[in-house]
């Protein structure tokens, strides 16, 4: 009797926790779509802007041999200069390997850059960091809400104003790349400085067709073009980038839950014929008892 209380027991409490799977998984399913919804809305923009920034750095020579070097964000890297990283984790876990994937990254990332500062978006990010060697210069949390054109934006004003103040000459995103609900990949993208080979690179990586060079005029200056676009340039990847993060996580926690479920479901299976053998092989104890006992009464 025991035995069955303890496999009641058990039963119970998978029972319970299938329920809290299943609906995680209808939550993420529903935010899934929201999200896609989102990135199919702001993936166009974001390639956009990236082909924007590769023609206008493709006609640079037509200024002079070194460049636009006189805008405010393009300066001559030195050997001893900091490089900010900014790893994209999610508000919440129970979602497989979503965020470890993402903190390999960052960490692989560091090892290849000079001086690494971390500024981290999520509240688990600092779950993962605050172990590691490297310095958190500043994380971000929203609570697991909807990343927004603002969210981006507050994040973008920081790391430009400790870009412009000398604290770090390079910065690199990490976050995850959602080919689809079945492939989610650890992508990093570097920011600045302004490089078209890179952002060439990025395009050819989320499968864009390569970019041929133009040559622009500018008016009245490029530094002054240039001072105003390159912040709506960082806020705006920032911003898909953070979209396309939250569809990478409520996907990666579907699936987690339609495992975790599915495990569930077999783990309940397999209780109940363990406690179906236990309680007829009870029944049967009890009966050949009943049968002895009866056997016995009648002999006397």
């Amino acid at each position: 009797m025991a035995n069955l209380r303890d496999v009641r027991l058990r039963m119970r409490t998978i029972e319970q926790t299938l329920k809290v799977t299943k609906a995680m998984k209808l939550i993420s399913t529903a935010k899934l779509r929201k999200g896609r919804r989102m990135l199919e809305n702001t993936e166009p923009y974001f390639k956009r802007i990236q082909k924007s920034m590769y023609d206008i750095l493709s006609g640079f020579d037509v200024f002079s041999g070194e460049g636009i070097l006189n805008s405010v964000f393009f300066r001559k890297v030195e050997p001893e200069s900091h490089t900010a990283i900014i790893a994209i984790t999610s508000d919440k876990g129970l979602a497989g390997s979503y965020n470890v994937n993402v903190y390999r990254r960052a960490v692989q990332l560091c090892q290849n850059v000079r001086k690494p500062l971390l500024i981290l978006i999520g509240a688990v990010a600092p779950r993962y960091f605050i172990h590691s060697p490297y310095v958190i210069l500043e994380d971000f949390s929203f609570r697991s809400q909807i990343p927004t054109v603002e969210h981006a934006g507050e994040i973008a004003d920081y790391v430009i104003s400790q870009y412009l103040w000398g604290v770090f000459d390079e910065i690199h995103i990490v976050y995850t790349h959602m080919f689809n609900t079945a492939k989610l990949k650890p992508t990093d993208h570097q920011i600045i400085p302004l490089v078209k080979e890179v952002i060439q690179k990025d395009l050819l990586d989320i499968g864009d067709t390569q970019r041929v060079d133009l040559k622009f005029e500018y008016s009245p200056s490029a530094e002054e073009i240039f001072d105003a676009l390159v912040p709506q340039y960082i806020k705006g990847v920032i911003y898909g980038c953070m979209v396309e993060a939250y569809a990478s996580e409520q996907s990666a926690r579907m699936v987690a839950m339609e495992e975790a479920s599915k495990n569930a479901d077999e783990m309940l299976s397999t209780l109940r014929i363990n406690y179906n053998r236990a309680r007829q092989t009870g029944i049967t104890q009890e009966i050949s008892e009943i049968a002895g006992s009866a056997e016995s009464l009648a002999e006397r």
